[in-house]
């Protein structure tokens, strides 16, 4: 049984990841007659510690103003369809989105945020075609996460082989990424692989300070294949005093 698929993808913190959450904002003094690049890039720069700080209007503010020294600037477009994204205007979010994308179709943070917008709305396959565009730039240093969150789609869209294999590139750039390595553990467990399916488990074990509900009741079940009753109670015993409240727990408790 796979509990809260879709709880489980990166991509709804890349707000977080991208941006500065705990960043004292100041404007000062600006030449935008002066020198116009260079203070359309302070204000996208403000904009973006702003909405770190979950402060939308003061980056609305900054935005509308970079966008009065260029219109066409895909970076301007992006940071507003992720205050629009995170103001619940969605529909301003997908235009913006796709105009940053339309204005710089290599620009592959927007097409990895647009295909976290397009997840949450649980359009997979639309995010996955931008995780494909994503995933050929090599140069894209988020491209293991990219990799990730592809494989992420593809579980969703119930395509487990394309998953793994995904999974596996992210692993190939990132040996310790946690999310891949437990998808990796579930993938080929549900397939009955269950040797395979340790090993992976085993190096997720490693990788996290702390397991996810999710990491805990496939631990249990895989100590169960194995015959192994201290491991299966010692996941047991965190997931019920971690995650009372968690579908995991729901599960466990209703037998195997």
């Amino acid at each position: 049984m796979i509990v809260g698929r879709k709880s489980r993808f990166a991509l709804v913190a890349v707000v977080a990841l991208l941006l500065s959450a705990c960043v004292t904002t100041t404007d000062s003094v600006f030449t935008e007659k002066a020198d116009p690049g260079v203070a359309l890039e302070r204000r996208v720069e403000l904009a973006r510690q702003y909405i770190g700080e979950g402060n939308w209007d003061n980056a609305k503010r900054n935005l509308r103003l970079a966008y009065e020294i260029d219109p066409n600037n895909a970076e301007v477009h992006e940071a507003f369809a992720l205050v629009y994204q995170s103001t619940g205007e969605f529909e301003l979010a997908e235009e913006s989105y796709r105009t940053a994308i339309r204005l710089d179709r290599k620009f592959s943070r927007a097409r990895n945020n647009y295909a976290a917008f397009l997840y949450s709305q649980q359009r997979y396959d639309e995010a996955a075609e931008q995780l494909e565009y994503v995933v050929k730039d090599s140069l894209y240093k988020a491209r293991p996460r990219a990799f990730v969150n592809l494989g992420l789609c593809r579980v969703q869209l119930f395509d487990s082989l394309a998953a793994e294999e995904a999974f596996r590139r992210a692993l190939t750039m990132d040996r310790t990424n946690s999310i891949a390595l437990l998808e990796l553990a579930q993938l080929r467990y549900d397939a009955g692989d269950i040797k395979t399916a340790e090993q992976y488990y085993d190096t997720y074990r490693t990788v996290v300070r702390q397991q996810s509900a999710r990491g805990l009741w496939l631990g249990i079940r895989l100590a169960r294949e194995t015959g192994d009753r201290d491991a299966e109670g010692s996941y047991a015993l965190a997931l019920s005093n971690l995650y009372p409240k968690s579908a995991e727990y729901e599960a466990y408790q209703r037998g195997p």
